[in-house]
C-alpha cells in the first residue's frame, strides 16, 4: 500500500517514524458525464479568467481570497514551515477510554505503518500499552493544509488512526426528535426486544453491497446488447407516512425473521401478543352493520306488536274470573222475583 504521509508519532520523549496509509477504499461504481445527443465524453477543463488559457496541474497553486478579492498565494513550503509541532508530527495528548470518543467524530481511518528498522521497537511499545490499558489515544496532526484531530487505536497487531471531527464541527441535534409526546407500551417494547434477539448478531464480513452488484449486472447487460435487468418482483407498495398497526408489525417482523433464519415456529412457541382493536372502519363492514340494524328494528316492531295482542296466562285468569262474575250477577239478577206490593 501507497504512503500518502510520513512523519512521527511523539510519545512523550519518544519518537516513532511512520508512514500513513489508506485504511479504507471506495468500491463505488463511477461513471462519466456524457453528451446525451451523441454519446461524446463531457471533460471540465481548468481556465485561467485573466487570459482564458486552460492550465496544465503542474502550474495551479493556492492562495487565499480576502474579503476585498485580493488573492494571496500560499505555497507548500509556507504551510510546512507553520511553527506547530503536528506539521510533520503525530503528537498525542490523552490516553482515554474507547467509550469517551463520540461515534459522530468518526472521519478516514489511516494505518500507521513503522518506516524503518529502528522505528520498529518504539512501535511496539506503542502497541502493547494501548492494548494492555484498553484505551485509545487522542493525538493531533496536520494534513492537507489543516491541522486535525486522531484517535490511535490496535487493529491486530498495527495501530490505526481515526480521524476524527473537532467537537464545535458536530451539530446539535435540534428539531431531529419527533416533537409530539409519544409512549412506548411495555409490550410493544417486549415485541421490540424479541425481534432484536430473533435478528441476533452478524459476521460483519459477510455482508457486501447489493446496489452495486445490481450496478454491475445492468452495466454488463447493456454492454451485451440488452436493455438492462428486470426490476425484483415486489409486493404492494407501502405508502410513506401510512398508519400502521405496530404491535402486527412487529409480531410479524419476528415471525419474518425466524423464517429467514431456518427458525420455524413449534406449536406453543409462538410470541403471545394481545390485538389490538383496529381503530379504523372499513365502508363494508359499516354499511353491514347499518343493515343490520335496521333489519333488526323491522323485525322487532312486529313482535313487540303481536306481543301486546296476546296476553300472559295471568292476564287471562284475571279476565276468565272477572267475566265468570260478571255473568253470575246478571244471571242471578235474571232469577229473583219482584216481591208483590200489598194493598
Amino acid at each position: 500500500m501507497r504512503s500518502i504521509w510520513n512523519g512521527a508519532i511523539s510519545f512523550g520523549l519518544v519518537s516513532i517514524p511512520i508512514k500513513l496509509v489508506n485504511a479504507t477504499e471506495s468500491r463505488s461504481v463511477s461513471f462519466r458525464q456524457i453528451h446525451t445527443e451523441d454519446g461524446g465524453r463531457v471533460r471540465y477543463k481548468k481556465v485561467c479568467e485573466l487570459d482564458g488559457e486552460e492550465v496544465p496541474q503542474a502550474e495551479i497553486g493556492k492562495a487565499y481570497e480576502d474579503a476585498d478579492g485580493t488573492m494571496i498565494p500560499i505555497t507548500e513550503e509556507d504551510l510546512a514551515s507553520l511553527p506547530l509541532p503536528t506539521a510533520k508530527t503525530i503528537e498525542i495528548v490523552a490516553f482515554v477510554p474507547a467509550g469517551d470518543i463520540d461515534p459522530l467524530q468518526m472521519d478516514a481511518a489511516y494505518y500507521l505503518s513503522a518506516n524503518g528498522v529502528p522505528a520498529a521497537k518504539p512501535y511496539t511499545l506503542l502497541r502493547e500499552a494501548l492494548k494492555r490499558s484498553e484505551k485509545v489515544a487522542v493525538a493531533k496532526y496536520a494534513l492537507r493544509g489543516r491541522e486535525r484531530l486522531g484517535m490511535l487505536r490496535v487493529v491486530d497487531d498495527v495501530i490505526a488512526m481515526h480521524g476524527l471531527l473537532w467537537p464545535d464541527e458536530i451539530r446539535a441535534p435540534e428539531g431531529v426528535a419527533p416533537e409530539n409526546p409519544v409512549s412506548v407500551r411495555d409490550a410493544e417494547l417486549d415485541l421490540a426486544d424479541a425481534l432484536m434477539a430473533t435478528l441476533g448478531e452478524v459476521d460483519m464480513s459477510t455482508l457486501h453491497d447489493d446496489y452495486r452488484t445490481a450496478v454491475e449486472e445492468m452495466i454488463a447487460a447493456k454492454a451485451e446488447g440488452g436493455e438492462g435487468v428486470a426490476p425484483p418482483a415486489t409486493g404492494e407498495e407501502s405508502g410513506g407516512g401510512q398508519v400502521i398497526d405496530l404491535m402486527a408489525a412487529l409480531e410479524n417482523s419476528v415471525r419474518a425473521a425466524k423464517q429467514a433464519r431456518g427458525e420455524a415456529e413449534r406449536e406453543g412457541e409462538a410470541v403471545e401478543v394481545t390485538p389490538l382493536k383496529s381503530r379504523t372502519r372499513t365502508p363494508k363492514s359499516t354499511d353491514a352493520k347499518k343493515t343490520a340494524k335496521k333489519t333488526a328494528k323491522k323485525t322487532a316492531a312486529p313482535a313487540r306488536k303481536s306481543m301486546a295482542k296476546t296476553p300472559t296466562k295471568s292476564e287471562a285468569k284475571s279476565t276468565t274470573k272477572s267475566t265468570a262474575k260478571s255473568t253470575a250477577k246478571k244471571t242471578t239478577a235474571k232469577k229473583v222475583t219482584p216481591r208483590k206490593r200489598t194493598a
